[in-house]
């Protein structure tokens, strides 16, 4: 009995194989995040990231998905590209918002086995949630949030503030998690194969 829940308990421990898959899959993701994100330069692009980011990072999230069979891997991959964004100058509520969208995501994922293509989906679409860290300080103090960025100009800085009205937040959030979605339903669509010989279906 004891043998049993030792392999069991072995099982369920990450190994380094997942820790490397973690890895190669971050890497991916934050240089397609970080690419997109260039586009942030022109003012009415900056909330596009909401969009993008989900859409075109959904096609390696789901290969990495196939990935994965144990609780914490999703988590972590998502705590990842949260502490990337705080450390790149998005402030800290990525990393918070990487910890509980990881946790939240892993969750679901775990709830169908990992072996769900619907629960991906969904999981995908609350770890897209953590982009929506990045808006929150335009936002919460906008003024304080240019204060320590007057590099970005005057005319940029105006151009972002009459677009973060307080009304487009609901929007931002609502955008991350959807096409967070739509991005997962296109990676599988694009990785049928791939979900096949995991055995997720």
């Amino acid at each position: 009995m004891d043998g049993i829940m030792t392999q069991n308990s072995q099982k369920e421990k990450l190994s380094g194989k997942d820790l490397i898959n973690i890895g190669i899959y971050a890497a991916i993701y934050l240089v397609i995040m970080t690419a997109v994100s260039m586009l942030g330069f022109i003012p009415i692009m900056m909330p596009m990231l909401s969009v993008l980011c989900p859409l075109f990072g959904g096609i390696t999230m789901m290969l990495f998905f196939t990935k994965v069979k144990k609780f914490g891997m999703i988590t972590i991959i998502t705590v990842i590209i949260g502490a990337f964004l705080w450390v790149t100058g998005m402030g800290y509520w990525p990393f918070i918002f990487g910890i509980i969208c990881g946790v939240l995501a892993d969750l679901v994922a775990k709830s169908g086995n990992y072996t769900s293509k619907k629960k991906a989906v969904l999981s995908h679409g609350i770890m897209s949630i953590t982009i929506f860290g990045c808006f929150l300080p335009l936002y919460l103090d906008i003024n304080g949030y240019f204060s320590t960025r007057t590099s970005f100009g005057s005319e940029y800085i105006e151009a972002l503030t009459k677009i973060f009205q307080p009304w487009t937040a609901p929007v931002i959030f609502g955008c991350s998690f959807v096409f967070g979605i739509l991005g997962a339903l296109l990676g599988q669509h694009f990785l049928k194969k791939h979900f096949e010989k995991a055995g997720i279906v």
